[in-house]
């Protein structure tokens, strides 16, 4: 079992990073204000304009700490990292998996699969949570779309070709955040959601859920460098230059159980308020410096949380589950699997 490392995340503008010995320190207006010994960390995320001396930037290269730099409001900017590693002969089978449809197909199955049935699961625990309580329309919509979303995950089981899976994935995201506004309990206009939205984020629960993606892609994009894979070079999301199409093919069947269902508990159980965000002039919306701070404590807390991994029968934090559905994946791809194995939370 791979350890579980730590991702340092840097917010305070002003923050300077360097290198002391085998630690890396974070400074503040020349003030220490701490430091994290080299061999435990897994990655560094900065916010803002944070910089690094270049001894440190080595140090990191050499010791497989990526480095990666996004906006305030979580959108990527640029990773530092070394020289690549992992199986050349794996990412070879990677490349020839990608290029053929009838090999694609058990792999965009799986993913879709357990996308569709852990949406299902978010809608499913609404219900179950505060069904009682909820208007007779409400809870009768939420029943009708926890049917679809079944639906559309046995449906993937019979599609036999790429194109139909993504339409499934699409219909069952088209189904899912239909509903999404009814899972939030907060009354008033401050969280309602319309629709999904990015770049920039045009409403509160657009800017949480968008921020925690980025969180997720990253965790996401380091769990397939680390078992060898190359994370440009997906099979549900088509190549595009610049894009880390199988980070995000990964994140899929992952966003429900790690980012969606931690957006709605911070809001829900009144962790965030509407003054922890800043609505820009432009129309964007962002979170303030001190509400991220919260939601990266809150996001870690999370990735601690237990459970029983479906496939494997292992008891595992959250935070590992991105790296054991690398593992597996390249388990399929050398053969070892007769099909992808997703992740399904029970």
């Amino acid at each position: 079992m791979r350890r579980m490392l730590n991702t340092l995340y840097v917010t305070s503008e002003g923050a300077w990073l360097r290198k002391d010995g085998a630690n890396l320190v974070v400074e503040v207006d020349g003030a220490e204000r701490g430091r994290a010994p080299l061999h435990m960390l897994d990655g560094v995320v900065s916010f803002g304009r944070p910089g690094g001396s270049p001894a440190l930037m080595a140090a990191c290269a050499e010791t497989g700490v990526t480095v990666s730099y996004l906006t305030p409001n979580g959108r990527f900017l640029a990773r530092v990292e070394g020289p690549k590693s992992g199986n050349v002969l794996l990412r070879r089978i990677q490349f020839r998996f990608a290029d053929d449809p009838l090999r694609t197909v058990p792999i965009v199955r799986g993913i879709v699969a357990a996308k569709a049935a852990n949406q299902r699961a978010v809608v499913l625990r609404a219900l179950r949570d505060h069904g009682s309580t909820m208007a007779v329309p409400t809870a009768e919509a939420l029943s009708t779309a926890e049917r679809r979303l079944g639906d559309a995950a046995r449906r993937t089981l019979v599609t036999t070709d790429v194109d139909g899976l993504r339409g499934i994935e699409g219909e069952a995201a088209a189904t899912y955040f239909a509903v999404f506004d009814s899972l939030i309990r907060p009354t008033g206009s401050e969280f309602r959601y319309a629709g999904r939205s990015r770049r920039p984020p045009l409403d509160r629960i657009n800017a949480l859920l968008s921020f925690l993606y980025a969180m997720l892609g990253h965790d996401c994009r380091s769990a397939l460098e680390a078992h060898g894979l190359d994370p440009q070079v997906g099979f549900l999301h088509a190549d595009r230059p610049g894009r880390a199409s199988l980070a995000l093919d990964l994140m899929e069947e992952l966003r429900p159980v790690l980012a969606d269902r931690l957006a709605l508990s911070l809001v829900n159980r009144g962790q965030l308020s509407a003054n922890d965000f800043v609505l820009e002039e432009a129309g964007g919306v962002r979170l303030t410096d001190e509400a991220r701070k919260r939601v990266l404590i809150a996001w870690q807390e999370r990735k601690r949380d237990e459970l029983r991994h479906p496939f494997l029968g292992e008891t595992t934090p959250l935070g590992m589950v991105a790296h054991l559905q690398a593992q597996l994946l390249a388990r399929h791809l050398r053969g070892d699997l007769d099909g992808y194995p997703g992740f399904v939370w029970k």
